[in-house]
C-alpha cells in the first residue's frame, strides 16, 4: 500500500541512523505512524526500531554523498563518534512444541518501548551493514568486504551530528524470535569516545520456556505416562464411567511382558527396514538456520501398503492378532520403555552436537526440561532421520494395525461374522486419515514439529506411545461396548467425516504448495501480506477464512470418529476433547511465534483474518 503523504513509503530501502550514534545502516520501511510521526524500520539482523524522519536518509542520495570527499566547512563534527557498545550474552533458553499434551504457553511480548533518556540500559543486537532487504533476513553472515565498505560509508558520513539523548525521541525496540533474550548492556559515557565497530551477532540459543517451564516439564514427565495407563485401564472396565474412578490396579507383575517388548521392537525394526529401502522419492526439507536443506526418504505410503500385506499374511497363517487387545497394557508399557531409552540416547548425543544443530527450544540448561523438550533439531544416524521416522512410521501405521486387531477382537467377543457398523466406520475413517498423511508425507516437512521442535521425550513419547495407545480408544471401547447405528446416523456421520477431510486436505495442500513455491502460477490469485523476512502471509483462499482451516478440518473429523461410539460414556470422546485442547494450544504457540517473527505484518494479518479456527466463533 502506498502512502503519498509521507516522505518514505512502506517497502522502501533507506539508510537509518543507529540510536545514539552518527552511523547509518541500510533498513527497510515497515510502516508509518501518522500520530507519532515515527517510521518503523527493520535492520538486516531482524531488529526493528521506530525512527524520526530526520534520522532517515535516501539510500541513493546517501551513497552518492558518501563517495564525495568534500571538506566543506559546513560539515559539522559529530558530538558522538560511536554508539554505546553492547555486550550480548546468551540467556537461559525458553521454547515450544506439542506431541503428547497441550498446555497454554505464556510468551513474553516481542515489543518493548524504551526511552533512551530514561534508561541506563538498552537491549539491542549489534548490527552489521546489510545487503538490500530482499535477501533472507535470517542470514547473519555477511562478508568482510561488505563490512569494510559500509564502515567507510559511515565514516564519511560523520558530518551528521548526533543529537543529545534528550532530543532523540522514542525508539521502539522489537526483539525477534531468532535473536533470543540478549542481556542488557550498560551504556557508559566513556564508551562514546571510542570508534564504532558493530560487533558480530551471537547465535541465539533459546526461546521462551513453554509447557509450564521447568516445573511444567517435571509434571508432564510424570503425568503423561500415568494418563495413558489410566485410559487403558479405564476403557477396559465393564462400565468405563468416570464415576468408577480410579480403575482397579492389576498386579504389578502384569505390567511388563517380555514377549510384548519383543513385539514392539520387532515392529519398529520392520518399519525401519521399510524406511531405508531405496523406494520412493527423496524430498528436500525446509532451509535450516544454517541454510542447509536435508533430504528425507518419503516412502510412507509404500510402508503402509507393505505393512498391510504383512499383517494380512500373518492373519492368514493363523497369527492371533487379538493378542494386541488382550495385551494392550503390556504393549503400552513396552512402548513407553522404548521411548524413554530413545530419549536418553537423544539427550546424551545432543551434548556433543554443534550449537547450530540444536533446536531453539530445548537448550535451557535445565537437564529435565531439555530432556523433555528435546535439544537436537534433526538427530540422524548417517542418513536415517530419527525424528522423521518416529513421526510417520511405527506409531502412525501401528495405529491402523491396532484398530484392525480391535475389529477382530470384537468379532471374537461378540460372536459376530463381521465387525459392527460403528467399528467399520472408526477403522475406515482413521485408516483414511493415516493413508492420506503418508500419501502426502512430504507435507510434514513444513510443520512445526519438523521445522522447529527438538527431538526429545515429548515427541518420542508422543509418536511411540500417545498416538497408538490413545488414538485407538474408540476402537478399543467398541470391543466391549457395541453401539448399533441406523442408516440415517450412518449417512450423517459419513457426511461429517467427508466434509472435515475435504477442509483438512485442501487447506493443508494450499499451505504446503505456497510454502514451497510462493510464485506457483496456480496460486497467483491468492492475496498475501509481505513481511520483513521476505516471506508472505496468505490472506485469501482457505487461509483467508480462518487462520487455521486445517485445524477446523481436524476437529470436524475428530467429531466423526467419536459419534459412532454414541453418548453413553465420555471416554470415547476423549480424542475430541483432547484435540480441542491441543489445537487451541498450538494456535497460542503459533500466535506467539509469528508475532515475534513477523512483527507489524502479523498484526495486520490478524486484523485481516479475524477468526482463529471456527469462523464467526473463535
Amino acid at each position: 500500500m502506498r502512502m503519498p503523504s509521507v516522505k518514505y513509503q512502506i517497502g522502501d530501502t533507506v539508510m537509518g541512523r543507529w540510536p545514539g550514534s552518527s552511523l547509518y545502516y541500510q533498513v527497510k520501511v515497515l510502516s508509518f505512524d501518522a500520530k507519532s510521526q515515527l517510521y518503523t524500520v527493520i535492520y538486516k539482523d531482524g531488529t526493528e526500531l521506530e525512527l524520526k524522519e530526520q534520522d532517515i536518509k535516501s539510500a541513493s542520495g546517501f551513497r552518492s554523498r558518501s563517495r564525495s570527499r568534500s571538506r566543506s566547512p559546513a560539515r559539522r563534527r559529530s558530538r558522538s563518534r560511536s554508539p554505546a557498545r553492547t555486550t550480548r550474552r546468551s540467556s537461559s533458553r525458553t521454547a515450544a512444541a506439542v506431541a503428547a499434551a497441550a498446555i497454554t504457553e505464556s510468551a513474553p511480548s516481542s515489543r518493548k518501548d524504551l526511552k533512551l533518556k530514561d534508561m541506563p540500559e538498552v537491549r539491542l543486537d549489534p548490527l552489521k551493514p546489510t545487503k538490500p532487504v530482499e535477501n533472507n533476513s535470517n542470514n547473519r553472515h555477511e562478508s568482510q568486504e561488505e563490512n569494510d565498505t559500509a564502515n567507510k560509508v559511515n565514516e564519511s558520513e560523520a558530518k551528521v551530528e548526533a543529537e543529545p539523548e534528550k532530543n532523540q525521541g522514542r525508539y521502539n525496540l522489537r526483539r525477534r524470535k531468532d535473536d533470543g533474550d540478549a542481556k542488557a548492556a550498560e551504556v557508559k559515557p566513556q564508551q562514546l569516545e571510542e570508534e564504532a565497530r558493530p560487533a558480530a551477532p551471537a547465535a541465539a540459543s533459546t526461546t521462551p520456556l513453554d509447557f509450564g517451564g521447568r516445573l511444567g516439564a517435571y509434571f508432564w514427565l510424570l503425568f503423561l505416562p500415568a494418563w495413558v495407563f489410566f485410559l487403558v485401564l479405564q476403557v477396559n472396565l465393564e462400565d468405563p464411567s468416570l464415576a468408577n474412578f480410579p480403575p482397579p490396579l492389576p498386579p504389578l507383575d502384569t505390567f511388563f511382558d517380555a514377549q510384548a517388548l519383543g513385539v514392539v521392537l520387532l515392529w519398529i525394526l520392520f518399519q525401519a527396514l521399510l524406511y531405508i529401502l531405496p523406494v520412493g522419492k527423496l524430498s528436500e526439507g525446509m532451509p535450516l538456520r544454517s541454510g542447509e536443506r536435508l533430504n528425507y526418504r518419503t516412502n510412507g505410503f509404500f510402508a503402509i501398503v507393505v505393512s498391510g500385506v504383512a499383517v494380512a499374511a500373518a492373519v492368514h497363517l493363523g497369527v492371533d492378532l487379538a493378542y494386541i487387545h488382550s495385551h494392550f497394557l503390556q504393549l503400552a508399557v513396552a512402548s513407553l520403555l522404548v521411548s524413554f531409552l530413545l530419549s536418553v540416547y537423544l539427550y546424551a548425543r545432543s551434548r556433543y552436537t554443534a550449537p547450530d544443530q540444536l533446536a531453539l527450544g530445548g537448550n535451557s540448561g535445565n537437564v529435565l526440561y531439555d530432556f523433555f523438550k528435546g535439544r537436537e533439531l534433526n538427530p540422524r544416524i548417517k542418513n536415517f532421520d530419527l525424528k522423521f521416522f518416529c513421526e510417520m512410521r511405527p506409531g502412525l501405521i501401528g495405529w491402523c494395525v491396532i484398530n484392525f486387531a480391535m475389529a477382530l477382537a470384537e468379532m471374537q467377543q461378540q460372536g459376530l461374522e463381521a465387525p459392527s457398523h460403528a467399528m467399520i466406520l472408526v477403522n475406515l475413517f482413521q485408516l483414511l486419515y493415516v493413508v492420506d498423511g503418508l500419501w502426502n508425507e512430504e507435507a510434514i516437512l513444513t510443520t512445526m514439529d519438523l521445522m522447529h521442535d527438538g527431538f526429545g521425550f515429548m515427541l518420542a513419547f508422543g509418536d511411540l506411545v500417545w498416538v497408538p495407545f490413545t488414538y485407538t480408544l474408540q476402537a478399543y471401547y467398541l470391543v466391549s461396548h457395541p453401539n448399533p447405528l441406523g442408516l440415517p446416523a450412518l449417512v450423517a456421520i459419513v457426511a461429517i467425516k467427508l466434509l472435515g477431510f475435504y477442509i483438512f486436505r485442501k487447506s493443508n495442500s494450499q499451505k504446503n504448495n505456497f510454502r514451497r513455491n510462493p510464485s506457483d502460477p496456480r496460486l497467483a490469485h491468492l492475496k498475501t501480506i509481505p513481511t520483513a523476512t521476505g516471506k508472505s502471509l496468505l490472506v485469501s483462499g482457505w487461509w483467508g477464512v480462518v487462520r487455521h482451516p486445517n485445524y477446523l478440518g481436524d476437529l470436524t473429523m475428530a467429531l466423526a470418529w467419536s459419534l459412532p461410539c454414541g453418548f453413553s460414556h465420555l471416554l470415547p470422546w476423549y480424542y475430541m476433547i483432547y484435540f480441542i485442547i491441543l489445537l487451541v494450544h498450538r494456535d497460542s504457540r503459533d500466535m506467539s511465534d509469528c508475532r515475534r517473527k513477523y512483527g507489524s505484518a502479523w498484526d495486520e494479518y490478524c486484523r485481516t483474518v479475524r477468526y482463529r479456527i471456527i469462523p464467526g466463533v473463535y
